[in-house]
C-alpha cells in the first residue's frame, strides 16, 4: 500500500522549492522596472500555501518510503509541479491554462517545444522563469537518473546503480552527498557556459538564460530565431556545452575528484555517444558541402551544432535541417529517438541501451555460429544478466509505443503524417523542434488543438520519467496491497 503521507510531504517540500525559485523572476521584474512582479507575487503566494498544506498534512514521525511510494512520487512530483510552475504564464501571457502547462511541462522535462512567439519583446522575467524550470529540470532528471531508477531498475538502469541508489536509511548520507556534488558540477558547467556566452557577445541577461538552457539541454532561447541570433563563436559554444550535458554526471564528478580523465575516456558509453557525434556530424557536413554548396567551415560547424542538438535533445535551432533533402532528414530522424548518456540531462532511448542491443546481437550470432559455446554478453567490462536484458528490451518496446500511440493521438486532430510521427517522437525524446512546416525548428506548437497539446504533455513526461515508471501506475495490480 502506498504511503500518502510521506508522499504528500515530499510534494510539498518540491513546492516550496519551486516558489522559492519563482523570488528571482519576481525580484528580476521588481528592480527592472518591466512587467511581471505582481503577478509572479501571486504565484509565489499560492504555491507557499499550496506548499504549506502539503507540509503539515503529510508530516509524520514514520518517514519510510519504500519502491511502491517512489513509482508514485516520482510521477506525482513532476505533474504538480508544473501545475503551479504554470501560473506564472497565465497571469502574464495571458494563455490558457492548457498551453501555460504545455509551456512548463516542456520546460521542466528540458523537451524544449514551445506555444510561445514574439520572445525578443516578451518580459524578461518570463523568460528568466522559462530558462530556470529548465535548469532546474535538467539536474533534477540528473539526480533522478543517479539515484532513483537504478533502485526501481526501469529500463536496464540498475546497470549503473551505485550506493546512492540504495534507498535505505544506512545509504541516506550518501545519497545526500552524491546529489550534492552533482550539483557542484552542474553549477560549475553553468557559470564557465555563462562566462564563454558573455565573451562571445552575448548580453548578461542572453547569456545566463542560454547558459541555464544549454546545460540541461533544454534548448529555450531569449529570441525566436533561437542560436541563428547570435554570432558563430556563441553556436560553437553552444555545441561544446550541449555535449557537455549530453554526458553522465556521476562519472565526470568522479573523474573530477579522483583526477582521473581515464575514467571518461574508458568509458564505453561515452566512446559511443562521442563516436555518433562525429560520424554523423561528418556525414551531414559532407552532404552540405556536396550537394548544398555550403562551405566547409560552415557545413562543419551547422552540421555539428544541429547534430548535437538532436541527440543530446536540447533542440536549438540553427538553420532548418529538414529542408537539407532526404538524406540528412533521416539522420535526424534516427537522431531524434537515440538521446544521450544515462546520467546526464540529455533525453532520448540513451545511447547505453543500443549498446547493449548491439551487445545482444553479437552474442545471438555466436550462439548461431557456435550452438554448444557459452558467451558471456558485457557491458564496460561488467556482465550483463538477464534481468537488465529483459529491462532493456521492455523499455524499447514501450517506448517505440507509447511514441505510436502519440502519433495516432495527434493524427485523429488532424494532423499531416509528418507532423504527427515527428511530433510524437520528438516529446517521447524529449528533443523540441519536430519536422514539418508547423512544428519544424522555424515553426512552434500554439497552433496545435488543446488534445494534441495535453497527448504531447503526456509523452513528454513518460519519456522524461523512462516510460515505464508511469506506465506501470496503469496496472491495478500496483495499487493492490
Amino acid at each position: 500500500m502506498v504511503n500518502f503521507r510521506p508522499v504528500l510531504f515530499v510534494i510539498g517540500l518540491v513546492l516550496s522549492k519551486i516558489a522559492l525559485f519563482m523570488y528571482v523572476p519576481t525580484l528580476t521584474a521588481f528592480f527592472t522596472g518591466t512587467p511581471g512582479f505582481l503577478d509572479f507575487g501571486l504565484a509565489v503566494i499560492i504555491t507557499h500555501v499550496a506548499a504549506f498544506l502539503c507540509l503539515t498534512l503529510g508530516k509524520t514521525d514514520n518517514f519510510r518510503l519504500n519502491a511502491r511510494d517512489m513509482f508514485v512520487i516520482t510521477t506525482l512530483v513532476w505533474l504538480i509541479a508544473s501545475a503551479f510552475a504554470a501560473l506564472p504564464f497565465v497571469f502574464i501571457n495571458h494563455i490558457s491554462f492548457t498551453d501555460a502547462y504545455f509551456e512548463t511541462m516542456s520546460g521542466i522535462t528540458t523537451t524544449g517545444s514551445t506555444v510561445l512567439s514574439h520572445l525578443d519583446k516578451m518580459a524578461p522575467a518570463i523568460l528568466l522563469w522559462r530558462s530556470i524550470l529548465q535548469w532546474l529540470g535538467g539536474v533534477g532528471f540528473i539526480v533522478m537518473g543517479v539515484a532513483i531508477l537504478p533502485f526501481l531498475n526501469v529500463g536496464g538502469m540498475r546497470l549503473f546503480q551505485t550506493e546512492s541508489s540504495d534507498w535505505s536509511a544506512k545509504s541516506s548520507p550518501r545519497t545526500k552527498n552524491v546529489a550534492t556534488s552533482i550539483m557542484k558540477v552542474y553549477l560549475f558547467l553553468s557559470v564557465l557556459c555563462f562566462l564563454a556566452y558573455w565573451l562571445t557577445g552575448m548580453t548578461p541577461f542572453q547569456a545566463v538564460n542560454h547558459a541555464m538552457t544549454t546545460i540541461s539541454t533544454g534548448g529555450y532561447s531569449t529570441s525566436d530565431a533561437s542560436m541563428n541570433r547570435f554570432s558563430h563563436s556563441a553556436q560553437w559554444v553552444g555545441t561544446v556545452f550541449m555535449f557537455a550535458g549530453g554526458l553522465p554526471f556521476l562519472l565526470m564528478m568522479q573523474s573530477l575528484r579522483r583526477r582521473d580523465a581515464s575514467l571518461v575516456i574508458n568509458d564505453a558509453q561515452i566512446r559511443g555517444f562521442t563516436y555518433l557525434v562525429l560520424a554523423t556530424s561528418t556525414m551531414v557536413s559532407i552532404w552540405l558541402v556536396t550537394y548544398k554548396s555550403y562551405a566547409i567551415a560552415d557545413a562543419i560547424r551547422v552540421s555539428t551544432f544541429n547534430i548535437v542538438s538532436v541527440v543530446t535533445t536540447t533542440g536549438f535551432g540553427l538553420d532548418d535541417f529538414t529542408a537539407w533533402g532526404p538524406f540528412a532528414s533521416v539522420i535526424f530522424a534516427f537522431m531524434l529517438i537515440v538521446g544521450g548518456c544515462s546520467g546526464s540531462t540529455a533525453g532520448g532511448a540513451k545511447i547505453f541501451r543500443f549498446q547493449v542491443a548491439l551487445a545482444l546481437l553479437k552474442k545471438h550470432i555466436q550462439q548461431l555460429v557456435h550452438p554448444s559455446g557459452v558467451f558471456i554478453q558485457r557491458y564496460n567490462g561488467r556482465p550483463v544478466n538477464e534481468d537488465i536484458v529483459r529491462s532493456v528490451v521492455a523499455f524499447a518496446i514501450t517506448y517505440l509505443f507509447t511514441i505510436l500511440v502519440v502519433a495516432m493521438v495527434l493524427a485523429a486532430t488532424g494532423l499531416d503524417g509528418i507532423t504527427s510521427l515527428s511530433g510524437a517522437m520528438t516529446a517521447v525524446a524529449n528533443v523540441g523542434p519536430g519536422m514539418g512546416n508547423i512544428i519544424g525548428p522555424t515553426g512552434n506548437f500554439a497552433s496545435l488543438s488543446d488534445t494534441a497539446k495535453w497527448a504531447l504533455c503526456i509523452g513528454m513526461l513518460m519519456g522524461r520519467l523512462e516510460i515505464l515508471t508511469v506506465l506501470v501506475l496503469l496496472f491495478p495490480a500496483f495499487w493492490r496491497d
